[in-house]
C-alpha cells in the first residue's frame, strides 16, 4: 500500500505520496505563516494547517492519478514546542502558541523558584526556558483561565493534526520529550515536573512510538479529504527529529544539520548523554524509538533569512541573495550578524536576546550585509558542532537536510568554516521523507527503520572544505561570540520581561 509523508512547518506544510518500494510518486507544499502579536509572541491559526493539508492531499490525488482506496497509513512530523488547547470535541480555543513564542518568561522564572534548572536538566534533558511547552501551559493557566478550564486538551501541534483526523489525543516520545514535562532516561511523564509545574502532563495525551497507529481517519474527515475512512494514522514525531530518520541518522555517532525556519543540530546517541559543560544542547528522545537525539532544537535560521530577504532587500527569491553574499569575503568585511530574532539558543539560551548587525560602515554593501546573515547562522552551527565534540562525541559524518541544501554557496561555507565535510540529501524535504519512512514501517512496507533508509534516503552533493579558508573564518567566528559577549548583558537589562 501507498503511504503519505507529511511535515507540518512553521512557514508550510509539505506532504510526499510515497509507493510501496519507498520511491516518490508526487509531492506537494503549501504556505502558511505566523503571527507576531506581540515582541516575543509567536502564534499560528490552526485553521491554516488544516486549509494546507487539504491542499496537499487534493494536490497528490490529482498528481498521482492514485486510487485513494490504495493508499494504507498518513504519518505526519510537525514543528516542536507548540500549544494547541482544544475542548471536548476538538474545537480550537485559541490560536497555537508555538515554539518561536517567548511569551512564558514570568512562568518560566515562577517554575525555576519551585526546582532548579540543574535538578529540570537533570530530569527532562531540557533547559528551563520559555520556548518548551511546559511554560506555555503555565501561561495559558494563569493569563487565559477560562481557555485553561474549557481546555480538555491542550495538544502539540502534530497531536493536533491527529485529533483533528482521528479524535485520539497522542504524543510520541521525541515531541513528549521536549515538553519539560517528560523523563528523558526513563521515557514517560514525570511527577516531579508536573508537580512544579502545576499542569497535568496528560493534558498532552498518551505516549507512544512515532511509528504506532493510533486509528483510522474518521468517516467525516475521510470523505472531506476524498480518502478512504480505512486509512491508518499513525502518531508521528518531532520534525527535526523526522528529519534524522529522513537523513538516515538512524544508528549513532552521526550529525544532522536541519535547515528549515529553525536550525536544529542533532547528533544520535546510544543512550542519555547530557551536556554538563553548559547546557548548550539538550536530550531528547528519538523518532527511532532504540535512540536518543543530543540536540540544539534551533535557533531562526531559515526564519532570518527569510525576514532579510522579504523586509530588508524585498526580493521575490533567494538566489539573488546567494549572488550578493558571493561578493562579499569571507567575514563579511567585518559586519557580525548575530541571529538572535526570538531569543537566542546558541552561544546561550536566553529568551532576552535579540538580532543585531554590528561592525556597520559608511563603505559596506548590501552584499556585505546579506553575507553577514548567512555567515551569522553557520557560526551558530559550528556553536553546536564544537560542543558535540568537547563532550566526546564523533562528528566525523555530518549531514544537511531541508531548504539550506539548495544554496552551495552556504553549504560550501559550512564546510569551511567547520572544517568537515557536509553532505547533503538528495530531497531537501528531508522531514516529509522521515515521517513518510515512520508510516511505511507502520504500513509493513519495510521491517524497520534501518531497511526504510536503505530503500529511501538518497544523498546528494558533498562539500569538502576548502583548508585555505579556515583562518579567515576562525578570526570571523571568534568576533561573532565576542560580539554576543558584549550583547549579552544588554539584551538583558534591556529586554527583560
Amino acid at each position: 500500500m501507498y503511504v503519505i509523508g507529511v511535515d507540518l512547518g512553521t512557514q508550510s506544510m509539505k506532504g510526499l505520496l510515497i509507493d510501496p518500494e519507498g520511491k516518490t510518486v508526487a509531492e506537494s507544499s503549501h504556505s502558511h505563516d505566523p503571527s507576531y502579536p506581540n515582541p516575543g509572541w509567536a502564534e499560528q491559526n490552526t485553521a491554516d494547517w488544516l486549509h494546507s493539508f487539504r491542499c496537499i492531499i487534493a494536490e497528490l490525488l490529482e498528481k498521482s492519478g492514485i486510487d485513494p482506496e490504495e493508499i494504507g497509513t498518513i504519518g505526519f512530523d510537525s514543528q516542536v514546542d507548540g500549544a494547541v488547547p482544544v475542548d471536548k470535541n476538538g474545537n480550537v480555543l485559541r490560536n497555537a502558541l508555538i515554539w518561536l513564542d517567548r511569551r512564558a518568561e514570568v512562568e518560566t522564572r515562577e517554575i525555576g523558584t519551585r526546582i532548579s534548572q540543574e535538578r529540570v536538566f537533570s530530569l527532562t534533558g531540557l533547559n528551563l526556558d520559555s520556548s518548551h511547552v511546559a511554560p506555555k501551559l503555565l501561561w495559558i493557566k494563569n493569563n487565559e483561565p477560562a481557555v485553561f478550564e474549557k481546555a480538555q486538551n491542550i495538544l502539540l501541534p502534530g497531536g493536533y493534526m491527529v485529533r483533528w483526523l482521528t479524535g485520539e489525543n497522542c504524543v510520541d516520545y521525541s515531541n513528549a520529550s521536549s515538553s519539560m514535562l517528560y523523563n528523558v532516561s526513563k521515557k514517560c511523564w514525570d511527577d516531579e515536573m508536573a508537580k512544579a509545574v502545576g499542569v497535568d502532563p496528560m493534558l498532552m495525551g498518551r505516549i507512544g512510538a512515532a511509528e504506532d497507529v493510533v486509528g483510522t481517519i474518521s468517516p467525516k474527515i475521510a470523505a472531506e479529504l476524498g480518502l478512504s475512512p480505512k486509512t491508518k494514522v499513525i502518531i508521528g514525531s518531532g520534525d527535526e527529529h523526522a528529519a534524522c530518520v529522513g537523513a538516515g541518522l538512524v544508528k549513532p555517532n552521526m550529525v544532522c544539520d536541519i535547515t528549515g525556519t529553525a536550525e536544529p543540530v542533532a547528533a544520535v546517541a546510544d543512550k542519555p548523554y547530557f551536556d554538563t559543560l553548559g547546557h548548550l544542547v539538550e536530550t531528547h528522545a528519538h523518532a527511532d524509538q532504540r535512540w536518543w537525539l543530543i540536540e540544539n532544537p534551533g535557533f531562526v535560521s531559515g526564519g532570518s533569512t527569510r525576514w532579510f530577504r522579504d523586509t530588508v532587500v524585498r526580493l521575490d527569491n533567494y538566489d539573488i541573495m546567494n549572488v550578493m553574499a558571493k561578493e562579499s569575503p569571507v567575514g563579511s568585511n567585518g559586519i557580525i550578524f548575530l541571529p538572535c530574532m526570538q531569543g537566542a539558543m546558541t552561544p546561550t539560551w536566553n529568551g532576552n536576546a535579540r538580532g543585531t548587525f554590528t561592525g556597520l560602515t559608511l563603505s559596506h554593501t548590501m552584499d556585505d550585509i546579506c553575507r553577514s546573515v548567512f555567515e551569522g547562522i553557520a557560526f551558530g552551527l559550528r556553536d553546536n558542532i564544537d560542543r558535540f565534540e568537547e563532550m566526546g562525541m564523533d562528528c566525523s559524518q555530518v549531514r544537511i537536510v531541508g531548504g539550506g541544501t539548495r544554496s552551495p554557496l552556504w553549504c560550501q561555507m559550512k564546510a569551511d568554516l567547520l572544517g568537515k565535510e557536509m553532505t547533503c540529501t538528495k530531497n531537501p524535504e528531508g522531514a516529509a521523507i522521515g515521517a513518510a519512512m515512520l508510516a511505511s514501517v507502520a504500513e509493513g512496507n519495510f521491517k524497520g527503520l534501518d531497511e526504510a533508509a536503505e530503500a529511501m534516503v538518497e544523498l546528494g552533493d558533498t562539500y569538502t572544505p576548502d583548508p585555505s579558508k579556515k583562518a579567515a573564518y576562525d578570526e570571523a567566528y571568534g568576533r561573532y561570540r565576542a560580539c554576543y559577549a558584549a550583547m549579552e548583558p544588554f539584551f538583558d537589562q534591556c529586554y527583560n520581561q
